[in-house]
């Protein structure tokens, strides 16, 4: 079941993250345009240092350009200052202005860092927790330049990480709407929304992180290495030194591994019981309400939030100290390589100019092999989200046999012969259960709460299916036939309601999505819901709200009626059809079953005696197991008969 935790170790993130990358293959041809675009934005980076270069060398210092001692230009640079020389400091001044004009326009900055270069970014404000932060991965947009080229990079980005979180969401949440019935039946709700909304997400940042750092990086490591050595050839101690950082960083973090993948996890698990506990005392409010229980689920929630904030902090702790321990071990090269060039300046081997070009490149460097170093352990934290998204989607869905057939329209009826059904843990709900429900026939499930009519009734759906024994239509097994062909042959209505946030006539069309507006209203009227249809604002166009909020339970009960009567089903399964009913709609109810019977098998859950009395059979169940059939009146004669003590009990006679 998704509740059951396992630690994630190396081996398994590094399976998740394999099947991360299959699921972003549809989108290959978009991040290799986004590869492109992010690669172009590169250049601007190697080409910011010359400006400043230019500025400081011979327009503050006022050395002259080609002078004998000066340090050569690279020849994507060399034209421009060919152009200056002999020019004097203002008109140089005045040039490279224009080039840094035509810079800012272009890619959005004229320098490295800070206010001298601008980056295309968006993101929303967010909490300190995992859930607030993912929607920034799920709308992630930006570029390394600004100006127009970064707002052509940051559109394409936003759309790709958009289209990339939805498809990815929408595949999960079909994974859900395919899986058995009972999947959830010892699961949070909220904690699934979680993993829908909040843990997929995971996967833009993973992929982003594989697919472009490693192309990325040392494609602007080698362009920078490049035009250091084609200018200053005579120091490459400056390229080896920044190098260093790649195996300094990816050693100095590699033992926090693990630990950023825990503390992950306990922050997504701990944000999926808040949910949990929003998604419960938003859906029970009523019973909230009604038990004086706010306060209570008030403190609940305090805590579960809290714990959620409390769990990210953990993870916080966590990279704060992966970043000390990097910052120091990272300092001395650091220190050495300023000096280093310090030095060189100084000794006038190299301009101030130069100073300024080396420290940046230098960095530069630097920045790609942190994010190289750095890459195994920035993608651990989405580690854990990855692997409760798979966790969810291995759960095994209903499926049917690979020479399932579809089953034919229902002529017969229903059997079912020697049915047993264990729970998972092993709980006996059915043993030996025979039943027959043909078709022009109402058929009665009858007994104590627990006697497992409910799984009775869900195993001719095939909601769950028989450990021991087998269902048939037609004598065809339902085992072997294709489970849309089957549901579409029957019609259940549930004991608990369910509608959903739509008009009055979309809901019962939920049913029959071609059903004309003569159908709609005839099994409105049967159902009893015709009249108080006709006094909503808008009638069938009425807005229900959410879970049909606007309506009283006997009101829904009888447009979720309907909605099963609008189906051309041959079966109509009904749980406790009459429980909010008033005797006269219940009457009027009777006799749509009694005429629906004519043509379909009706199977009847039921203990009120008025919908009881009129069944063609009924069969007791006690223990999982039907120990009376028949008629009611052929039951009632049965002196001892359990039916009989029953029937007694609801009529207030206890000494029958």
């Amino acid at each position: 079941m998704i509740g059951e935790h396992t630690s994630l170790s190396s081996a398994g993130t590094l399976r998740g993250f394999a099947r991360a990358m299959r699921y972003v293959a549809p989108f290959w041809p978009r991040f290799a345009v986004k590869a492109l675009l992010t690669l172009g934005s590169l250049l601007p980076l190697i080409l910011f240092p010359w400006p400043l270069k230019i500025l400081i060398d011979h327009v503050i210092l006022s050395r002259p350009i080609g002078g004998p001692d000066a340090t050569p230009y690279p020849g994507f640079v060399a034209p421009f200052v060919d152009l200056l020389a002999g020019a004097g400091p203002l008109e140089i001044l005045g040039w490279t202005a224009l080039v840094f004009f035509v810079l800012m326009v272009l890619v959005g900055g004229f320098g490295n860092t800070g206010p001298e270069r601008d980056i295309t970014q968006g993101t929303l404000g967010s909490g300190q927790d995992s859930a607030t932060r993912t929607e920034n991965l799920a709308n992630l947009g930006w570029s390394f330049a600004g100006g127009l080229f970064g707002l052509l990079e940051y559109r394409w980005t936003i759309r790709l990480s958009q289209a990339l979180n939805h498809h990815y969401r929408a595949s999960l949440f079909g994974r859900i709407q395919g899986l058995p019935m009972t999947a959830f039946d010892d699961e949070s709700i909220g904690d699934a929304m979680y993993r829908v909304m909040y843990d997929t997400p995971a996967i833009t940042s993973v992929a982003y992180q594989l697919l472009l750092t490693p192309l990325v990086a040392p494609v602007q490591i080698a362009l920078i290495a490049l035009v250091l050595g084609s200018v200053y050839a005579d120091h490459p101690t400056i390229i080896w030194i920044a190098l260093a950082f790649v195996p300094l960083v990816f050693l100095v973090t590699l033992p926090f591994a693990g630990a950023i993948r825990r503390r992950s996890e306990a922050s997504r698990g701990a944000g999926a019981v808040a949910a949990s506990t929003i998604e419960e005392g938003v859906t029970n409010i009523l019973a909230v309400q009604s038990l004086g229980g706010q306060g209570r689920e008030q403190r609940r929630f305090d805590r579960d939030s809290w714990n959620s904030f409390g769990a990210f902090r953990g993870m916080v702790r966590v990279i704060i100290g992966v970043t000390l321990v990097g910052s120091v071990a990272g300092f001395l090269p650091g220190a050495y390589a300023f000096v280093y060039i310090s030095d060189l300046v100084i000794s006038d081997a190299l301009s101030p100019g130069d100073f300024a070009v080396l420290i940046t490149y230098f960095f530069q460097i630097v920045g790609g092999a942190v994010r190289l170093g750095a890459l195994w352990i920035g993608v651990q934290g989405e580690a854990a989200g990855l692997q409760r998204v798979f966790a969810l989607m291995d759960l095994p869905a209903e499926s049917d046999p690979p020479d399932a057939r579809p089953l034919p329209r229902v002529e017969r009826g229903v059997s079912v012969e020697g049915a047993e059904f264990r729970y998972p843990d092993g709980t006996l709900a059915l043993d030996g259960v025979d039943l027959e429900a043909p078709v022009g026939k109402l058929v009665a499930l009858v007994g104590p709460a627990g006697a497992g009519k409910t799984t009775l009734a869900y195993l001719i759906a095939r909601f769950v299916r028989p450990t021991r024994g087998r269902v048939a239509i037609d004598g065809v097994d339902l085992a072997t036939v294709t489970g849309p062909s089957l549901r579409e042959q029957i019609a259940f209505v549930f004991q608990e309601t369910v509608l959903f946030d739509a008009t009055v006539a979309e809901n019962i069309r939920m049913g029959n999505p071609h059903a004309s507006e003569l159908e709609l209203r005839r099994a409105a009227e049967i159902a009893g819901a015709q009249e108080f249809i006709e006094r909503l604002p808008n009638g069938y166009e009425t807005q229900l709200g959410r879970s049909g909020g606007k309506l009283s339970v006997g009101q829904k009960q009888r447009l979720s009626i309907a909605r099963a009567l609008v189906r051309d089903a041959r079966v109509l399964i009904l749980d406790e059809p009459s429980s909010a009913l008033d005797p006269a709609t219940e009457r009027r109810l009777i006799e749509a079953l009694s005429a629906a019977s004519r043509d379909r098998a009706v199977i009847v859950i039921a203990h009120r005696l008025s919908t009881i009395r009129e069944a063609d059979q009924i069969a007791f169940l006690d223990g999982g197991r039907i120990i009376e059939r028949g008629t009611h009146d052929e039951l009632l004669q049965r002196p001892d008969g359990a039916y009989r003590r029953f029937v007694a009990l609801q009529a207030g006679d206890v000494s029958a």
